[in-house]
């Protein structure tokens, strides 16, 4: 189930590898990122899993192409009033998903060439990579038959963790 990132403007550094190894740890395709700040970012780097070698990063012009993205179901994660809070919203099979700044919100023209406009229900407003888990792990929760062994666990654990439940 393919799951797209587009993000508006980013700044932190922090947030940029969060992102990038939410992406990597929840399998998404691509990111895309508008503005001049993620490429500044990039000097300090927070990518301890080296997602970026595996995820498509682009910067674009603007995060949605109305070409190219025709398949894509595109999805605004923002405050908005009348949005579907996310423990209701059922994921779509191919979806691009947008998150606006740090410090701004998704432009009102952006959300109205969404399909859907999703929040994450909390008191005040999370920050840009912690939005970015909890919508990708809601899509995995939601969407991925759940592994009934430890391969998964032994694969994706760090190298010092070898502890196992006593039960």
């Amino acid at each position: 189930m393919p799951a797209h990132l587009a993000i508006i403007n980013p700044k932190s550094p922090q947030n940029r590898g969060s992102i990038l190894r939410a992406s990597g740890c929840y399998q998404a395709q691509s990111i895309r990122y508008t503005g001049e700040r993620y490429a500044r970012a990039k000097a300090f780097f927070t990518d301890t899993k080296n997602a970026h070698l595996k995820i498509q990063v682009k910067h674009v012009a603007n995060v949605i192409d109305a070409n190219h993205d025709k398949q894509l179901t595109k999805v605004a994660v923002e405050l908005v009033e009348g949005a579907t809070p996310l423990p209701l919203f059922e994921h779509p099979e191919n979806a691009l998903y947008i998150f606006g700044p740090e410090d701004g919100s998704i432009e009102q023209d952006v959300i109205d060439q969404c399909d859907e406009v999703v929040y994450i229900p909390t008191v005040g407003c999370m920050n840009l990579a912690a939005t970015v888990n909890v919508l990708l792990y809601d899509r995995l929760a939601k969407t991925t038959a759940m592994p009934d062994d430890d391969e998964i666990i032994k694969n994706s654990r760090d190298t010092n963790n070898r502890t196992k439940s006593h039960s």
